[in-house]
């Protein structure tokens, strides 16, 4: 069976994007057992690898079922993973998208975040020339506001009380950005 749209391999320098593999389930449960990560996330920290597995075998099945794109974020020198990217509620007849991500802890800090999304954002821009993507972020994650607006994202909206995680009640700050205002340098 095939993949409903191509998953490309996009790299640069330091970074390897790549399809998630089964052996990147102690990778993945890694970042995402981590409460540091997980903070503002609308699900909890993970608690056990079968998780993780579970996490890419569902992955591979939405691959083959929908118009989603999830990237392992590796690093380029060993391929190990060091985050994910996700693409999903892809709609290219209406030229939009929405964007998640994440990265390990020990690779925070080195602008790779930031260099991922780049990659992730031209190759949506250039290739599947959408017109728009969004981003879905607490407003208390200053880091991941910052490196959305580094990139020409705009904060377009609040919706109070979105989610309830870690037994509390959230908000999301919705982003957007708009291929003319995309900053790929």
């Amino acid at each position: 069976m095939q993949t409903r749209l191509p998953q490309p391999e996009l790299r640069s320098d330091r970074l390897h994007l790549r399809d998630v593999r089964i052996s990147d389930a102690p990778a993945l449960f890694s970042i995402h057992s981590d409460p540091s990560v997980m903070r503002y996330w609308s699900y909890p920290a993970w608690t056990e690898l079968a998780q993780a597995e579970q996490k890419v075998a569902d992955i591979q099945r939405q691959r083959l079922e929908l118009d989603i794109l999830v990237w392992a974020i590796a690093d380029a020198a060993s391929d190990r993973l060091i985050g994910t990217s996700a693409v999903f509620a892809l709609d290219l007849k209406q030229g939009r998208a929405e964007i998640g991500y994440s990265l390990h802890p020990e690779w925070q800090g080195r602008g790779l975040a930031t260099e991922a999304l780049r990659l992730i954002l031209g190759y949506l821009f250039d290739q599947l020339q959408l017109r728009r993507v969004e981003a879905d972020i607490d407003p208390r994650n200053e880091a991941s506001w910052r490196l959305l607006e580094k990139l020409g994202f705009i904060r377009e909206g609040l919706l109070r009380e979105r989610w309830h995680v870690n037994d509390e009640i959230c908000d999301t700050a919705i982003y957007g950005l708009l291929r003319r205002d995309f900053k790929a340098s």
